[in-house]
């Protein structure tokens, strides 16, 4: 099967086909994320104060497992549309093996650190124990996210989104369904609490992988990957990590964000801790989907950019802008209309109900202008322009966020924090607009010289 339709199809349709079933993975995948903190926060304020401490060290996980597969994924787009299948192959095969080094790596490095992370955050007995207890189980999955995220984007560089939809459905399906059975013990299982959160989460994960590798098995895709493939060299290893690093970055700024952050909240109290993370867990219902359609056009874009079709690279950058802008519009209504709805499935504690509204009404200022952001970033990692990309989120998460956060907390205590976010989502925006067009006009102009 060869994948010209990707540079043949109307644009519209094109992005839809590729972006809907993965912003539908993505909804599934937020409302986990909500269901998975509604049951644990059922145990305990000190449970979900765990799950909001243990997050950055998730999400550093998900970040290197994830941001390496980006670079997998965009150089196999970008091989396929110059019509190297060979290297495509090599790229593939070469990705996965690398990222299941990086996910056993991450096993042993993430629970050996966990118990000192923990302890620069609080010196709650209760609450450390229940961070060590989910992380020492949760974090024993890392091989098993490593693959299949390597799997997920290796299938979305040929265009198989209905695929990697149909596994992550049933991975997350899977997990909603199993966190009240073994949180809480129904049925024949015992109750696990905190453990049971985990343990739901990585079958999850594992049911995932097992059906990429199924599919796989029974329907070979157009990218091939087998051990003759495993050709270790240097021109390929450099590809795949100019393009991952920088991706990996990306993801992991959140987690460096979210710690400091926390530092500089837990001053005042730590149920500003708790509501930072309820608004992580809930602002994933927008910018998952959000992702969702960077992950459908990234292999649009690499396979254009490939075959120089950059009319068509264009007009996919404005289109997925003007789909995200509608989803951030949609978010900031609702945290404008029922914070304190939202806010209420994750705590009955009154004052923390009321601080965690006001912090979404404040935060989600900066929703619809960070559109441009995100598929800037997400653009420039499909022209494997990573370095460009993480200059985005450089600016995103710590340049202008962390300092600007501790400059107004000064003044205006912890909601001061909270205005740190649509102050710096709305100076990111202005230079990630500049930098994603001077990018590609440098890079066309380039071209154009060459031709001569």
């Amino acid at each position: 099967m060869e994948q010209t339709f990707m540079k043949t199809k109307p644009i519209l349709p094109l992005i839809l086909s590729m972006s809907l079933p993965m912003v539908l993975s993505m909804m599934v995948t937020s409302l986990y994320n909500i269901v998975d903190s509604f049951f644990v926060a059922q145990i305990n304020e000190n449970a979900m104060t765990a799950l909001s401490l243990i997050f950055p060290i998730q999400n550093f996980i998900n970040a290197i497992t994830i941001g390496f597969s980006i670079g997998i994924n965009s150089t196999i787009s970008y091989f396929l549309g110059a019509q190297k299948n060979t290297a495509a192959n090599i790229a593939a095969t070469q990705g996965l093996v690398l990222n299941a080094i990086h996910g056993t790596i991450l096993t042993i490095g993430c629970i050996t650190i966990t118990p000192v992370f923990l302890r620069m955050f609080t010196t709650e007995t209760q609450v450390i124990d229940l961070g060590l207890k989910y992380s020492q189980i949760a974090f024993s999955f890392s091989i098993i996210i490593a693959l299949s995220m390597s799997f997920e984007k290796i299938f979305q560089s040929v265009g198989k989104m209905l695929i990697t939809m149909l596994s992550m459905l049933c991975g997350c399906i899977t997990n909603i369904i199993l966190d009240p059975i073994l949180i809480f013990g129904l049925g024949p299982f015992p109750e696990m609490g905190i453990e049971g959160a985990a343990y739901a989460t990585g079958i999850g994960q594992t049911l995932s992988l097992l059906m990429y590798i199924l599919i796989y098995a029974i329907n070979p895709i157009h990218v091939h990957i087998a051990p003759k493939n495993i050709v270790f060299s240097k021109t390929m290893c450099t590809k795949l990590y100019s393009i991952g690093i920088p991706a990996v970055l990306n993801l992991a700024l959140p987690s460096l964000l979210i710690s400091a952050l926390n530092i500089i909240l837990s001053a005042y109290s730590q149920m500003y801790v708790v509501v930072l993370g309820v608004y992580y867990k809930l602002q994933t219902f927008l910018y998952l989907p959000s992702n969702g359609i960077v992950q459908g056009i990234r292999p649009l874009i690499g396979f254009n950019f490939g075959a120089r079709e950059h009319n068509r690279v264009k007009n996919i950058y404005k289109i997925s802008l003007i789909l995200t802008a509608i989803i951030m519009v949609f978010g900031t209504v609702l945290c404008w209309s029922v914070p304190t709805q939202l806010i209420s499935l994750f705590s009955s504690n009154e004052e923390t109900i009321y601080a965690g509204s006001v912090a979404l009404r404040i935060i989600s200022i900066g929703f619809v202008v960070s559109s441009i952001s995100v598929i800037s970033s997400g653009a420039l990692e499909g022209l494997s322009m990573g370095g460009a990309s993480l200059i985005i989120s450089l600016l995103r998460y710590t340049v202008l966020t962390i300092p600007t956060a501790f400059v107004l907390s000064n003044i205006f205590g912890a909601v001061g924090v909270w205005h740190a976010f649509w102050i710096s989502e709305l100076i990111t925006a202005i230079i990630a607009y500049y930098i994603y067009f001077n990018k590609t006009a440098v890079y066309k102009n380039a071209k154009k010289k060459a031709h001569k």
